[in-house]
Order: C-alpha cells, then sequence, then structure tokens
C-alpha cells in the first residue's frame, strides 16, 4: 500500500528539544519517531535522543522478526532508558511517538507522556491512542494496531492536538493532505504550544501522480498556445492595424478638435452669462443654475452613499467574521475545559468576551443581538467552568428588630447556631433565630475587631483605643500587658493556643502577646521576612494566612514566608476579597462583599499549591454589604452576615 510521511516540529521553546524522523527497516516498514525532551540543558536532551535512535536502530529498524515483536522489545528497552534518565534527572520530561507502517497496510503505534495520535478517516477524526486523564506517565505502554484504509490520513503529534483543534477542524485540514503539516504548525504556534508531529498520508503516491499528470497536461496545452500566438495571421494583425488607423485619424483631427472643443465652451459660457443680466431670459438661466447645483448634488449625494454602502458592507463582513470567530473560541474553551485546563479555558472565554463587546460597541448596530445572546452563553460557560453557584440563603436572624438602624461591624460564630454579633459599641447574642438585647462594650472607645478565645473561654475585642477588652464571666474587663508602652494599634486580631494574635500592617508586622492570669505578657514580632504592609486580614491554624488588599494571600509558618498559589481559579478571583477564614484541617474561604459571594480553594497542603474549588453568589433583594462570616467545623453549614441580618447556606445539599 502507497503511505508517504510528512513530518514537522514548531519552534521549541527554551529546554526543550524537539525531533521528528524518519526510518526505513529491512523489511521495508515506514518507521517515525517524534520526541519532545525537557531538559535543564540541550547537550542532555541531545545526548537522550542519540540513545534512544540508537536503542530504535538495533532493535526495530536492524533486527529481523515480526513487527509486533520487534516494536514490543524496542519499547521496552526505551523505558528502562527513560527510567533512568529521569532518575538521574538528565532530563525532567518527556513525550514520544513511535509509529511503524508495513508494506501491506497494517499500522503500529504506541505513545509516551502527552504524546497522541489520530485517524481520519471519511471525514471523521478519531483518537486511536489511550487518553488518560490527570498526568500522563512518560513511558511506552499501550500498542495500538490496525489496519489502514486507502485515503486514510494518521496524524501523530508530542502533545495533545485537541487542546487547539476540535476533531471536525482537525477532519477539515486533513481534507487538504499536501497543506496539512504547515496547518499544523500554525494551529499549534497560534496557541503558544509546542510539538513535533508527523502526517502518514496512504494512497499518497497515487494522488501524486494523478496531480503530476494534470499538471503535465496543463504544460502542453500552454505550449501549444503560446506556438499558435506564435504564427502570424490576419486575426493577429488587426489590433495593429486598428491601433495605427486610430493614432492617423486622432493626429490629423487633434488641433481641430481641440480648439473646437475649447470655443464651444467659452461661448457656452459667455452666453449663459448674457442670460443671468437679460431680463427675458435670466429666469430660464437662474433655473438652470439651479437645476445644475441640485444635480451637483445629488451626484455627489449618490457617490456618498455608495461609498458609505460600501463601507458598512465591509464591515458588516468584519463583524460576520468577529461572530464567528467568537464562536469558535467558545468551542474551543469548551475543549480546553475537558481536558481540564481550567486557567486556559477562562483565558480563552476572556478574548471572546472582549470580541462580544467590541461588536455591541460597533456603530451600525449589526450583529447587537448575536453578541447580547452570547455574552450570555459566555457568562453561562464562565459560571459552569468555575462552578459558580448560584442561590438564595435562608434568613436566620435579623438584628434590625432589636436596632433598626443598626450597622453590624464582625460576627463571631460558637456552636450550635450560637453567634456574637457586635456593631461599633454593642454586642449581640445570637441563639438560633432569637437575638438578646444588646449589652453595651465600649463606652468612650469603639470596636475594631474580635475573637474568640477557646484557651480561656473568652471572647476578646480590639478597641480603637490600642485598647484589648475581654468578656469574663459576661462582664466587658479591659486587659493590660506587661509592655510599658502599652498596646500596639492593629487591624485584626485572631487567638490560636494561649496567644493573641495582633495584625498591624503599618508596622509590617504581627504581634504575638501571651496570655497569662490576668494580663498578656509583652508582644514578639512574628512576622520575619513577609510583605505584609497591606495586610487587611488573617486567619491561623498553625500557619499565619494574611490577606492583602489586592487579594494576594501569604502564608507563613514560624514567621517565615511559605508558597502558596492558588490554582485553576478565574482572573483577579480575590481581587475584592476583604475576608478569610480557614477551617481548621479544612478549606480556605474568602468573603467577597462586592459581588455577594464566598470564595472556596484548598489550603494547598505543605506543598502550598492549594487549588479553587467553588464559588456561592448570594442573591437575594435584602442582601445588604457582606461584613463577615463564619463556617462550622464539618464545612456543612455556612453563616453570612450584612449590615442587618445573618443568613445561613446548607453546604451539605449543594
Amino acid at each position: 500500500m502507497d503511505t508517504a510521511v510528512q513530518t514537522g516540529q514548531t519552534r521549541a521553546q527554551d529546554g526543550t528539544t524537539l525531533v521528528s524522523k524518519t526510518l526505513t527497516t529491512a523489511q521495508g516498514e515506514d518507521v517515525v519517531v517524534l520526541l519532545q525532551i525537557h531538559a535543564e540543558s540541550s547537550s542532555a536532551g541531545r545526548g537522550f535522543q542519540k540513545e534512544c535512535f540508537d536503542i530504535v536502530g538495533q532493535a526495530l529498524v536492524e533486527a529481523e522478526g515480526a513487527t509486533a515483536n520487534r516494536l514490543d522489545s524496542t519499547l521496552k528497552e526505551l523505558n528502562g532508558l527513560i527510567k533512568g534518565m529521569l532518575l538521574s534527572k538528565t532530563i525532567q520530561d518527556m513525550h514520544a511517538v513511535i509509529a511503524v507502517t508495513t508494506p501491506d497496510g497494517m499500522f503500529h503505534v504506541s505513545h509516551a507522556g502527552r504524546a497522541e495520535a489520530y485517524v481520519v478517516r471519511a471525514g471523521a477524526a478519531s483518537q486511536i491512542t489511550e487518553y488518560t486523564k490527570g498526568k500522563s506517565s512518560p513511558a511506552f505502554v499501550h500498542i495500538a494496531s490496525g489496519r489502514l484504509e486507502m485515503r486514510d490520513v494518521v496524524i501523530l503529534s508530542t502533545q495533545r492536538l485537541l487542546r487547539s483543534l476540535t476533531p471536525a477542524q482537525l477532519a477539515q485540514l486533513a481534507s487538504r493532505r499536501h497543506a496539512l503539516p504547515d496547518e499544523l504548525r500554525g494551529a499549534l504556534e497560534a496557541e503558544s504550544e509546542q510539538a513535533a508531529f508527523a502526517v502518514v498520508n496512504v494512497g499518497a503516491e497515487k494522488d501524486q501522480q494523478n496531480i503530476e499528470s494534470i499538471k503535465a497536461s496543463v504544460r502542453s496545452r500552454v505550449e501549444e498556445r503560446k506556438r499558435q500566438r506564435g504564427k502570424p495571421s490576419f486575426v493577429a494583425a488587426i489590433p495593429g492595424l486598428v491601433r495605427a488607423g486610430v493614432d492617423a485619424a486622432a493626429e490629423a483631427l487633434k488641433s481641430d478638435v481641440v480648439k473646437g472643443s475649447v470655443s464651444k465652451a467659452k461661448g457656452k459660457i459667455l452666453s449663459f452669462r448674457k442670460d443671468l443680466k437679460d431680463p427675458t431670459k435670466k429666469r430660464r438661466a437662474h433655473f438652470l443654475l439651479i437645476a445644475s447645483v441640485l444635480v451637483t448634488i445629488l451626484i455627489i449625494w449618490a457617490l456618498l452613499r455608495l461609498t458609505s454602502f460600501s463601507q458598512r458592507s465591509q464591515t458588516k463582513a468584519e463583524l460576520k467574521a468577529l461572530v464567528d470567530e467568537i464562536n469558535e473560541d467558545i468551542r474551543t474553551a469548551e475543549n480546553r475545559r475537558l481536558t481540564g485546563e481550567i486557567d486556559a479555558a477562562n483565558a480563552i472565554l476572556k478574548r471572546a468576551e472582549e470580541r462580544a463587546k467590541q461588536v455591541i460597541g460597533n456603530e451600525t448596530g449589526d450583529f447587537r443581538q448575536e453578541a447580547g445572546e452570547i455574552l450570555a452563553l459566555i457568562q453561562t460557560k464562565r459560571e459552569e467552568l468555575n462552578n459558580v453557584i448560584r442561590l438564595s440563603p435562608r434568613v436566620v436572624a435579623n438584628l434590625a428588630a432589636k436596632k433598626p438602624d443598626i450597622m453590624t461591624l464582625g460576627m463571631i460564630g460558637l456552636e450550635d447556631e450560637e453567634f456574637l454579633v457586635y456593631d461599633r459599641q454593642d454586642l449581640y447574642r445570637v441563639l438560633h433565630n432569637s437575638t438578646d438585647d444588646p449589652s453595651r462594650i465600649a463606652n468612650e472607645e469603639l470596636l475594631v475587631d474580635g475573637v474568640e478565645f477557646p484557651r480561656y473561654q473568652t471572647t476578646v475585642f480590639l478597641t480603637t483605643g490600642n485598647g484589648v477588652t475581654e468578656i469574663i464571666s459576661g462582664q466587658p474587663t479591659s486587659m493590660k500587658t506587661e509592655d510599658p508602652a502599652g498596646w500596639i494599634a492593629g487591624k485584626d486580631i485572631e487567638a490560636y493556643l494561649r496567644y493573641l494574635y495582633v495584625l498591624s500592617p503599618e508596622n509590617n508586622q504581627i504581634y504575638k502577646y501571651e496570655r497569662l492570669s490576668n494580663r498578656y505578657g509583652a508582644p514578639n514580632g512574628y512576622n520575619v521576612n513577609g510583605s505584609i504592609e497591606k495586610a487587611i486580614d488573617m486567619a491561623i491554624d498553625g500557619n499565619v494566612y494574611v490577606l492583602k488588599e489586592d487579594g494576594e494571600v501569604t502564608k507563613l509558618l514560624r514567621g517565615e514566608v511559605q508558597p502558596f498559589a492558588i490554582r485553576n481559579g478565574p482572573d483577579g478571583l480575590l481581587a475584592h476579597a476583604t475576608k478569610i477564614y480557614k477551617v481548621p484541617d479544612g478549606n480556605l474561604y474568602f468573603l467577597d462583599p462586592t459581588r455577594s459571594r464566598v470564595i472556596i480553594t484548598t489550603d494547598g497542603g505543605g506543598a502550598g499549591d492549594a487549588s479553587y474549588l467553588k464559588q456561592y453568589v448570594l442573591e437575594s433583594d435584602e442582601i445588604g454589604e457582606l461584613k463577615d462570616f463564619f463556617v462550622d467545623p464539618d464545612e456543612t453549614r455556612l453563616y453570612v452576615l450584612d449590615e442587618k441580618r445573618i443568613y445561613k447556606v446548607d453546604l451539605s445539599v449543594q
């Protein structure tokens, strides 16, 4: 069976070696080897490449025996080489494809890492290699075998092509089989992907013979026409005779025609000027003048309309193309979502949204309805992609029943739906749906923040006068510190074990006070190397998580900065967050009053590689600005506080 192999590769990024090569065995088989090697140095990548081809040459190309047996032996040797190279850290990662096409049309292929193979048959593209979710294994595991048919196109790549192209697009590109390598390179580089790839065309030699035959036929016809044009004939002489006659007539009449035309024009102008002054003829002359002006205006208007129509048609075509691109972006984002590439899918949806807004802002008004519908679709896709849950929470308690003009500041969750809610001076105890009368905590000073101190069964409040007040046996008690300078001003307080932590962004410090029998010790600076000048809130579970104004989170352990990043979240996820809450041995929660939502992420463990999980958007006409929130230890119930009410969200049923 006639086959032709075309290979290619994109531009390789730093630290990457791309290799695409074809070999022929002694049995007349075509062997394709594609490698994508990630190593710290190019010399390490070249060394690994050389050893790979030595194994392929000895065990597959030069060896004897059945194709399947030789390929299996080759893959086992390569797996041993790959394992050794990875353990020695000579290479960091590897993606590869090895494929063999026999003369009778049998095709065998195996892949390692993210490499894949596809076959396009009867206008439909299908993946023929095993697809695994999660991190791919840098080893050859499976061998796919089957018989090729005439006009099949097999596409091999060291990267998953369906991240850049849909199956329908892949099949469409394969219909232009001789231009397919260039099309693949362009599609991959447009998405900033890198890969080595190969295309196996079945029946390609016969197609090429047909093309060459057509080209030869066209060339012979062109040569025949050239010979015919070379023969003298009366017909061929006609254009020359006509040109000569026209030139002679023009030369003979040139002077008379020009002179006569100029003279006639001058005469008409003089006659028209006389008519304007002649009482009997000036009315007619005025009519002619007005008519000529109107005709001129009409001609100019028609030209402007024609130009405007042409420009509008061009703009409409451009907008139509832009709408098509937006729809294509949405399909691509869906493909990225299916492959687990959430960040890339969000970026593509953002680009589609910007393009849709560009269509809506167009002056002509064309396709505005379609763009509006697309924006709604993008919003739906984004919420589906980012696991956004919209709900109407249930009201637990209405504190306005006790004080109509109340403006709450924060809340402290205790247990079994018991809360302490405070404004700038008073404290309200809420149990289930009942609210006690307020008790005054601060008279001359105002409350800044409050926290429960479980170890000593008290509640601690930070006040504006650089003081600390504890509720001991139901009575507000002013607490002293052994520091002669008194308490340091802070923005947030947290209690952990026997210590009270005070967040002081102005000093780029977190001060740690030990709770003694009836007072607090002198403060010790906790922060060693963190930058927390713009901190607004913190949470503690052994690690200290500090939330900053721009949404950045700094993680500290024993005062030193630890790695921390949130993966797979939409852009600007925490840009408007004001509060952070950490469930012991559980997830991180963030309050975003601007969008009335609570965002949930993992804590990232020791590696600090946190993952975005979901977000709850609270929708209700009575919800005001969100002030604070609390999550029960089992993470089954979420409570949110606005200026006047406490709301409940049952997490276990969402």
